[in-house]
């Protein structure tokens, strides 16, 4: 047995958007069509869930390792959506992602694993984003937020292309 630290068995990243930050979602039409539809998916966030106490999550991914060889038996699935916490934002009560399998080493994958993979990461990634509150990153990702509304309102609302 090798006393070197392994890698995690589930491995979650993701970018954090609280959606009660978004003052408002229209949509520049000089925006490039990936940008559009990703402001298509955040509109489409808030008139389903509103603002209050929701969290967009974009370039999301969750990797499950099975076996001991980095190159060998792992998936990674694309992550994004929104997740729902309660009044005080301390708890994930749900959340509403849309998972897909983005890559996979593992050539005995079958889709009906699949399917059970993707039940799994939302669980993970639910898991996950009480971490990420836990740890202050919620605090850290709101002010960062602030910061750059901040410096968006001081230049007259305009940043740079797709801002």
């Amino acid at each position: 047995m090798s006393d070197q630290p392994s890698r995690p068995i589930v491995a979650i990243s993701f970018e954090c958007t609280p959606l009660r930050s978004v003052r408002q979602v229209s949509i520049p039409s000089e925006a490039s069509p990936a940008y559009r539809s990703r402001l298509e998916r955040v509109q489409r966030a808030i008139s389903q869930h509103g603002t209050r106490n929701t969290y967009y999550l974009t370039n999301g991914f969750c990797t499950f390792q099975f076996t001991n060889d980095p190159d060998l038996g792992w998936v990674r699935f694309a992550v994004e959506g929104t997740v729902l916490t309660d009044e005080a934002d301390t708890k994930t009560v749900g959340s509403d992602l849309t998972i897909r399998l983005d890559k996979e080493t593992c050539d005995w994958l079958t889709q009906p694993a699949v399917q059970w993979l993707t039940l799994s990461v939302k669980h993970a990634v639910e898991v996950e984003f009480d971490r990420y509150i836990a740890a202050g990153d919620l605090a850290r990702a709101e002010e960062r937020l602030a910061r750059e509304q901040a410096a968006s309102d001081a230049s007259g609302g305009f940043l740079g292309m797709n801002l």
